[in-house]
């Protein structure tokens, strides 16, 4: 089980998820580490959440990890060329 600042996202990080997920993300409580390694699916709406979660802990000048990759996650990151943003 995950520690209470380290959220693991489960199944699909979608567009049909990024709603449900994005208070998580940018909740008040600063999340250091956001583990993918139960990821199924991730689509642009996925990473653009996680780019938005990544700009606001750098705008809060902290530093957000994300951890676990599932191959997923790093299929869409070599397809968009993203991973060396993270």
């Amino acid at each position: 089980m995950s520690a209470p600042n380290v959220p693991r996202i489960e199944g699909e990080f979608t567009i049909f998820r990024a709603m449900e997920l994005k208070p998580m993300l940018l909740a008040s409580l600063p999340v250091d580490e956001i583990d993918l390694s139960g990821v199924t699916e991730l689509d642009t709406a996925g990473v653009q959440l996680l780019m938005l979660a990544k700009k606001t802990a750098q705008a809060e000048k902290r530093e957000l990890r994300l951890v676990g990759h599932s191959s997923a996650v790093i299929e869409v990151f070599e397809l968009l060329n993203v991973a060396s943003y993270f």
